[in-house]
């Protein structure tokens, strides 16, 4: 398996710290707000990769921060009146919910900068007492850049040309411009801690290293995050990690492309900023993560709500070739003979699968692995068609778990999908009865007696009362769909 590695900037095979097992940690939100949908993308990109390094077979445990202690909490607290904690827990309860919403599963950790003071302190100290850090006459403690001969490592940024190109934080508590603080002296009315620098908090590059190193260890098989945390966050995050353990923070540094709305940056400013719920309000979440995955998770993702339209026809392609895949093997023949449309079909499977796999090695390239599942769907649609209700069972329902269980790996649900909307009304047994003199009370059976009497009205060429039966399965909000497999109901399309 190829996994592009940031630090060295070209792939590599991936060669876990210890055979069969992963351990991986990706940067979670500062929890002051909703995430916005480039958030979404980043967490989506680690969740499919996650998925498929579990699909391979390996023991993955994953490890995912929230920060909830920072300056943006402190002031969007100061905004509302609150105390930066009750800012902090209720937009953790929502990033968890949205992430459940979209179908990011759990993280096997979730540790939270508030409950991890004492490993962040125990981490200064050891950087102190071995000279890569410093306490300024203020109380802030600060990481001393320069002791770090290996510093830029990973972003591959030299600091004396960054002195001349680029802007840094003025404060004469350092000793050196790109210093940055470990821990942040208490000021007014914001939340502290007692330490043996005095009361205060955190710096944001500090909670990381110190949590992977107390959950994980270091160094761990895979570090991701976005693009925009390369520098200065993950480089400081692994230069301390070096200065205080003498070893790499992680073997492989992934980073997820940025997103951009109809080829612009994203920004309140332009009026093109969309928090992930608000998406989810409007689209279904596999709606949206197949459009997410359409593009490789390192090249930069053009969100358009036109896609997004796009996205939504694909999934219903999707999901309708599934069911019309079941519906078909509930009345396929169940002699086993194979003809040679069921062998076709059977080699198709073979080699979808194959490829996926293909596909998802090469870096996870999910946009390979969809082109992948569309390919196959077309072949089943073609064998459906050609079959024309002489499927065999095994074949076709084969088809329907390969397709099933490849967009399971890419956190698409597909059989989720297909039962929304799914419950026929009780009305149907009054529509029965009226058309097709059904005396029962079971809502299925009066389906099937609808359709019979439908098909039975056009063959006969009783033209009203086949459309009076068509008008008053749609008046339940169900329309009639023709399958090679003969006809059924189904929710009518949004």
């Amino acid at each position: 398996m190829l996994v592009y590695n940031s630090q060295v900037h070209r792939k590599q095979e991936l060669e876990p710290i210890e055979p069969g097992k992963i351990r991986m940690y990706v940067c979670g939100p500062t929890v002051y707000d909703q995430i916005h949908i480039g958030n979404a993308r980043t967490f989506l990109s680690f969740d499919v990769i996650r998925r498929y390094l579990m699909y391979k077979g390996y023991e993955v445990t994953f490890a995912q921060n929230l920060t909830d202690v920072d300056d943006k909490i402190i002031n969007r607290a100061n905004e509302q009146g609150r105390s930066a904690a009750e800012v902090a827990t209720e937009y953790s309860e929502k990033f968890i919910e949205q992430m459940h919403r979209f179908g990011i599963l759990d993280p096997d950790i979730r540790p939270r900068a508030t409950r991890e003071i004492e490993a962040m302190q125990e981490m200064i100290s050891l950087l102190i007492d071995q000279g890569n850090a410093y306490e300024a006459a203020n109380g802030d403690v600060y990481f001393s850049v320069r002791s770090d001969h290996a510093y830029g490592v990973l972003s591959g940024r030299d600091l004396d040309q960054l002195r001349a190109g680029e802007r840094v934080e003025v404060n004469d508590q350092k000793r050196d411009p790109f210093d940055f603080a470990l821990w942040k002296a208490a000021k007014p009315g914001e939340p502290s801690w007692p330490s043996p620098w005095g009361e205060g908090r955190p710096g944001w590059h500090t909670e990381c290293c110190a949590m992977i190193h107390r959950y994980l260890g270091t160094p761990i098989d895979i570090h991701g995050g976005g693009a925009d945390l390369v520098f200065p966050h993950h480089e400081n995050e692994t230069a301390q990690a070096m200065c205080a353990w003498h070893a790499p923070l992680a073997n492989v540094w992934m980073h997820a492309g940025m997103l951009q709305i109809n080829e612009e940056k994203m920004s309140k400013s332009l009026g093109n900023f969309y928090t992930l719920k608000e998406v989810l309000d409007r689209y279904p979440a596999n709606a949206v993560r197949l459009l997410m995955l359409q593009t490789h998770y390192r090249a930069p993702l053009d969100f358009s709500f036109d896609r997004l339209d796009g996205a939504v026809s694909s999934l219903e392609r999707l999901t309708t070739c599934v069911q019309n895949l079941r519906w078909a093997a509930e009345s396929a023949p169940q002699d086993g003979v194979l003809s040679d449309a069921d062998r076709v079909l059977g080699a198709a499977v073979d080699a979808a699968e194959q490829e996926f796999v293909q596909s998802m090695d090469d870096d996870f390239n999910t946009a390979g692995g969809l082109a992948v599942v569309f390919g196959l769907v077309t072949s089943c649609n073609k064998y459906l068609s050609e079959a024309a209700g002489q499927t065999e069972t095994a074949v076709t329902l084969r088809a329907a778990d390969a397709l099933v269980e490849l967009c399971q790996v890419l956190g698409i649900e597909l059989e989720a999908e297909a039962k929304k909307g799914e419950g026929l009304p009780h009305e149907l047994v009054d529509l029965a009865a009226k058309y097709a003199s059904y005396d029962g009370d079971d809502p299925a059976e009066a389906a099937n007696t609808l359709l019979e009497a439908r098909q039975t009205a056009r063959s006969q060429k009783n033209w009203g009362v086949a459309d009076a039966i068509r008008d008053g399965i749609a008046e339940l909000g169900l329309m009639v769909e023709d399958t090679p497999a003969g006809a059924r109901l189904r929710a009518k399309k949004d």
